[in-house]
């Protein structure tokens, strides 16, 4: 039988990634070397050697030659025993397996395994570097010497020998003599020795021992890889006497029966479908037999790591022919064996009609029509890809495996029995398992966005209640919740969806019916996604970080900015167009001037934002309603009207209420909650107030309706801004007029000493605003308007019984608390400004007290009071001059004693000066309010009260005139 030329034995879809071309081949043979080999080898022949390969030869033969002439050991650091028919033999060195193969077919390797016959590798590495550390003889092979580096001699420009990287033996391992890696002139070096094995029945890591080159070659996995190059005759040895042969004919072939050989060691099973895939071989048909066995299959499960079966796999799948691998895998019905979780035992069964997945795999990778290329384009762009698909396909089946639940009550859940497959079947690095737990759990969420995509193209004049698949937002967040990986799962969906496509089909090449549909699916789907340009839009920057938007917000940093930013994004891939964050920024900032003239908040320049609008009903939809959902009012419906049907009475606290539950609100990690909402209600605007109506009623009445006068006075001031922008027809519609004054008017009623003074004044300062913009938005008046109007009869009517039963009450029980008295003055101004002309029914009451207020003699002592009664008697005269005069002396005697009395003090105090300047504005806007009244001299009776007093001269000098001479 004559050898092959390496040309005849080539397939050419020979390929792999850990092989590079070298050098050009030498065209002369290599001589045969001095020494002899010391079994003859059955069918012999030669190789041609590459410039880099002669040279290694070279080496190891002069090394070889100078250990067999120098046997002293070069180091007793190896305990391994040489046995003693070994020991006087000659050294003969051989490139084994693999790298033989490979000449063979005419393929460059750069991977050489050396095997020694009488020495363990690191034995040989050391007399290696022993050698070459004699000066000179580097130089011989163009070397440089011993690097202390392993990384040295990566290339063959590299001058240098790696360092010696040594295997230990480890006998419980199995790893009986040690072995040595190195890298000579760009290549990697395994030096080994002869060996024979001994198998045991629960293990496929055998007893090691120095062996024969028959033992050694009949030991391997295959006929093809048992064929050894002599370095000392320069002969290919075939020691099974069928590795030429089965070259030639294509087969792989185990040397010995292959029964025995797969029950020794099973992972050679799946080491044999690698070799037949990637040299495009068939395997033996009694191999295949017994590779099916349910014996061997066992055997592969128990005695073999899924580490091994992992790398083989790997090796299989980023091969030059996967597909061949997978039909191997299915045909002898191994996918149970190598695809499943050895640790658990579930209940379920993967479908049998696997191939489906990975034969609609293989037609997308090889067709050329546009529905395959456009698929193919989206989700496999590069060999990674390629290799991921592969293993997808092999993990579909598993995806409908009921998910795995935890092991204890409220602990985190396990990945899905996909994930574990991949994870413990053959331990698939974290990256590969992270895409099958994501492509499991965002199956439904990816085919329904798909489905909905596809229907509403049919349909484009309708939109889904859920939302508009089409839409870059709803599109472009999807992608983002999916992440870098999206791709690959919409592959994995792709594939269970074909994988589940009804019917049968007959043959494991046939595609089922409606894959193309499906296909067309996904292509148009991913079109789409391409025209919009969001393929990318998991790595899309964010115009704004949550800093920058809780500080526009005006709110504290908390959990919520998480979600918030996501409505920002949404917003901003609806508007790609804006790239400045400062637009996203002024768009949702809190306008104070609009803020501060909240009765002309739509005048003052507040925008109606699309990013607003989106962020309000993201507030109060998913942030704030779930932390009041436990504290709803019976009196408010979920439409937020009143609800007429309801007997209970309104929510009350009880003191054994645990509030950490009931109102989650409370807590201070949720504070931002009543941020959020006041921010809401400052964007909002009376366009948009109904359609939020619902959302804003419930927490606002809440919030008023809570026992803690702090969070009274925040529910009071949100309701203060709600009632703002309500139009009059809204709260009419809704009946909660009724409802909101129920809950305002007691809080006028927390005063001291029963409520601490800071806290009375914090609220009473918004509940007064409240009920104001109560009565404006109940009974809207227009402007300029009649004051006998009906709506304004009733809105005086309700303001009113605000000063009765509000300031008048109050101020009854204020007592001693000055700063009381100042606030309660201080509404009354508003009540009087928004009461107008029918503020004149209250000159009765208001006067006296305002007067006794500026007449009292501790007045001075504390100025900001007087300061404020000054300015509500100017309002009063304002808004009730037709009346006045009647009431001029009171004033005249409020405003005269109190000055006297600051004159008095002797000393000019903080604050008299300002009080001065409001007395003389109190006298200058009553002698404006008497100005031609009929019987009224008010200049003369200026004079008199002046005569009787010179110290006056400085309050009533401005209005009479002449001043002080003519007194």
């Amino acid at each position: 039988m004559s050898l092959q030329s390496p040309s005849s034995f080539s397939h050419p879809e020979e390929r792999s990634s850990k092989r590079r071309k070298l050098e050009p081949a030498v065209t002369t043979s290599v001589c045969q070397g001095k020494r002899t080999m010391a079994t003859p080898a059955t069918g012999s022949r030669t190789l041609e050697l590459t410039g880099v390969e002669q040279t290694l030869r070279k080496l190891l033969l002069d090394v070889a030659e100078y250990i067999d002439n120098n046997p002293r050991p070069a180091s007793d650091e190896s305990h391994v025993q040489l046995p003693d028919e070994l020991a006087n033999t000659q050294l003969v060195l051989r490139f084994t397996g693999g790298w033989v193969r490979d000449k063979l077919l005419g393929v460059e390797s750069h991977d050489i395994d050396v095997a020694i016959n009488k020495m363990t590798g690191f034995q040989f590495g050391l007399r290696l570097k022993e050698y070459l550390e004699i000066p000179g003889n580097p130089e011989k092979y163009g070397l440089e010497g011993v690097a202390s580096s392993e990384k040295a001699g990566t290339s063959a420009k590299n001058k240098q020998v790696g360092g010696l990287h040594k295997i230990e033996a480890n006998p419980e391992k199995s790893k009986h003599l040690e072995t040595v890696t190195t890298r000579i002139l760009g290549l990697d070096i395994d030096l080994v020795n002869l060996r024979k094995e001994t198998y045991t029945e629960d293990s496929r890591n055998p007893q090691m021992e120095f062996g024969t080159p028959e033992e050694d070659a009949l030991r391997r996995d295959a006929t093809v890889n048992a064929m050894f190059y002599n370095l000392n005759n320069s002969e290919v040895e075939d020691f099974t006497g069928k590795g030429f042969d089965d070259m030639q004919k294509r087969i792989i072939r185990t040397p010995l029966e292959p029964y025995q050989t797969f029950k020794d060691d099973p992972l050679r099973v799946l080491r044999l479908i690698r070799f037949a895939s990637r040299l495009g071989y068939s395997i033996d048909p009694t191999a295949e037999e017994y590779m099916g066995n349910e014996d061997i299959k066992q055997a592969l499960r128990i005695k073999i790591s899924r580490e091994r079966v992992g790398v083989e796999l790997e090796k299989m799948l980023r091969g030059p022919d996967p597909l061949g691998a997978m039909q191997y895998i299915d045909r002898l019905g191994l996918y149970t064996t190598v695809f499943s979780d050895p640790t658990k035992d579930h209940d379920f069964s993967p479908p049998g009609n696997w191939f489906i997945a990975y034969q609609a795999l293989a037609r997308i990778l090889k067709s050329q029509d546009s529905r395959a290329t456009t698929v193919r384009s989206m989700t496999i762009r590069d060999t990674e890809d390629a290799y991921l698909s592969w293993l997808i396909s092999a993990v579909v089946p598993w995806a409908d495996a009921p998910d795995p639940q935890p092991s204890k009550p409220g602990t985190k859940a396990p990945p899905p029995v996909a994930s574990s497959v991949a994870r413990e079947g053959i331990k698939a690095p974290n990256k590969v398992c992270d895409v099958m737990t994501a492509s499991v759990r965002n199956l439904e969420e990816i085919r329904g966005l798909k489905d909905n995509f596809n229907t509403q193209q049919k349909r484009s004049h309708k939109r889904r209640e859920e939302g508009d698949a089409t839409a870059p937002d709803t599109v472009g967040m999807a992608i983002r919740r999916w992440g870098p990986t999206w791709r690959n799962q919409a592959l994995f969906v792709l594939l269970y969806e074909i994988l589940n496509l009804p019917g049968s089909v007959e043959t494991n090449s046939e595609a089922p019916e409606g894959e193309q549909e499906v296909l067309l699916s996904y292509s148009k789907w991913f079109e789409h996604i391409q025209t919009l340009n969001l393929a990318e839009a998991y790595s899309l920057k964010p115009l704004l970080d949550g800093k920058a938007l809780a500080k526009a917000l005006e709110t504290p940093p908390g959990p919520w900015m998480r979600s918030a930013l996501d409505v920002v994004m949404a917003w901003q891939l609806r508007n790609p167009g804006i790239t400045d964050p400062s637009e996203a920024i002024e768009e949702v900032r809190v306008h104070r001037q609009a803020e501060e003239s909240s009765s002309d908040k739509q005048q003052a320049g507040k925008k109606k934002g699309e990013l607003t609008s989106h962020l309000a009903k993201h507030f109060l939809g998913l942030t704030i309603r779930p932390l009041f959902a436990k504290t709803q009012n019976p009196v408010v419906t979920a439409q937020g009207r009143k609800n007429i049907q309801s007997s209970n009475p309104r929510t009350r606290t009880l003191f054994t209420e645990d509030e950490s539950e009931t109102k989650p609100w409370k807590a201070e990690k949720e504070g931002y909650a009543l941020d959020l909402l006041r921010w809401v209600l400052l964007r909002m605007d009376s366009e948009r107030v109904e359609d939020f109506w619902p959302l804003l009623v419930p927490p606002v009445l809440t919030l008023v309706d809570d026992s803690d006068p702090k969070f009274k006075a925040k529910g009071c001031d949100l309701l203060r801004l709600l009632l703002e922008i309500t139009p009059s027809q809204l709260l009419k519609r809704t009946g909660l007029a009724d409802v909101f004054e129920e809950a305002l008017n007691p809080c006028l009623t927390y005063l001291p000493t029963l409520t601490p003074e800071s806290e009375s004044i914090s609220l009473l300062d918004a509940a007064y605003p409240a009920l104001i913009a109560l009565a404006r938005t109940r009974y809207p008046v227009p402007s300029p308007g009649d004051p006998l109007s009906d709506a304004a009869q009733q809105r005086a009517s309700a303001l009113d019984k605000l000063v009765w039963d509000g300031i008048l009450s109050s101020h009854a029980h204020a007592g001693e608390h000055v700063r009381i008295a100042q606030c309660l003055v201080a509404h009354l101004n508003s009540i009087i400004q928004t009461l107008g002309v029918h503020s004149v029914k209250h000159l009765k009451s208001l006067v006296p007290l305002l007067s006794n207020i500026l007449s009292e003699p501790l007045g001075p002592s504390y100025p900001p009071l007087l300061i404020q009664a000054a300015r509500t008697m100017q309002t009063l005269i304002l808004n009730a001059w037709v009346r006045i005069e009647m009431w001029r002396a009171e004033v005249f005697k409020g405003v005269a004693v109190c000055w006297v009395r600051l004159a008095a003090e002797g000393e000019e105090k903080d604050g008299f000066a300002e009080v001065k300047g409001e007395l003389i504005n109190v006298v200058e806007v009553m002698a404006t309010a008497l100005e031609g009244v009929e019987g009224v001299y008010w200049e003369a009776e200026a004079r008199r009260l002046l005569g009787a007093d010179a110290r006056l001269d400085g309050l009533f000098s401005r209005i009479i005139e002449g001043g002080e001479g003519d007194s």
